[in-house]
């Protein structure tokens, strides 16, 4: 089914029937990410409301580079015209980033949430990656002199840097997620009001357990529950017992 959000056509499924949870996927994915947790929401009598954020899946593109502002707006202008607010919320990664966002400026929004390996925290950053960030914001200076340039390759190197993540992208998706993952939003954690279940992969690296214990500490009303010998994906890893802790928080 599709919606038009702010002259933007959104993808969205509904599986099941019953109270309405809504579901966000990770940075990279889409609503086929989330149907493990969409069917798992769907036996246990509700109904999942599975969105592609912009620029993923089968969602139109944003009109122009996009930060978490943009995503939580109109992800709180779909939830109005789809009448579910007060819903209860299932987030992955990215996901997490817009939820927490959302949960600190209105606690009315949602009824309970589930952040499952959530992004929304800075990394702590070691020396090596502020040596390699500043050289290569040297080298993007060092390239306009042609001599420099062609002496040390410059121009190739800067092609060959960045993340796997950042360097598969293009155009405003490659610019959005510049602005995405510089945000940290843990000033806004202890704004948030609403009941928390923080589910966390014990061997996640992408967003390590230190940031779901962080956000247990600073969400008032918050539990953390890990999942052993599970990443990033920790409800792929050990699917069982997700849905075993995913249940005893949906379950009325």
């Amino acid at each position: 089914m599709r919606i038009e959000i702010g002259g933007i056509s959104i993808n969205y499924e509904c599986i099941g029937s019953g109270a309405p949870v809504l579901l966000l996927h990770g940075w990279g994915a889409d609503i086929a990410a989330m149907m493990p947790i969409a069917n798992e929401v769907a036996r246990l009598g509700k109904m999942a409301v599975c969105v592609d954020f912009p620029g993923f899946g089968k969602s139109d593109l944003p009109p122009a580079a996009w930060g978490v502002r943009e995503y939580a707006d109109t992800t709180k202008a779909l939830i109005d015209k789809l009448g579910i607010r007060g819903c209860d919320l299932v987030c992955h990664s990215f996901g997490g980033r817009v939820t927490i966002m959302l949960a600190a400026e209105d606690e009315t929004l949602f009824k309970r949430l589930v952040l499952v390996d959530a992004a929304g925290i800075r990394p702590k950053r070691t020396i090596k990656y502020y040596i390699k960030t500043y050289s290569y914001k040297l080298a993007k200076r060092l390239v306009r002199i042609k001599l420099v340039n062609k002496a040390f390759r410059l121009d190739a190197k800067i092609k060959s840097a960045g993340s796997d993540e950042y360097k598969s992208l293009s155009g405003v998706m490659r610019e959005t997620f510049v602005k995405v993952v510089n945000l940290d939003l843990t000033d806004k954690l202890d704004k948030i009001k609403n009941e928390t279940l923080l589910i966390w992969g014990e061997n996640d690296t992408a967003t390590p357990l230190y940031m779901g214990r962080l956000m247990e500490k600073k969400i008032e009303r918050a539990g953390l529950a890990v999942i052993e010998n599970a990443g990033h994906f920790s409800y792929a890893d050990d699917y069982p017992r997700f849905c075993s802790i995913l249940d005893i928080m949906l379950m009325d």
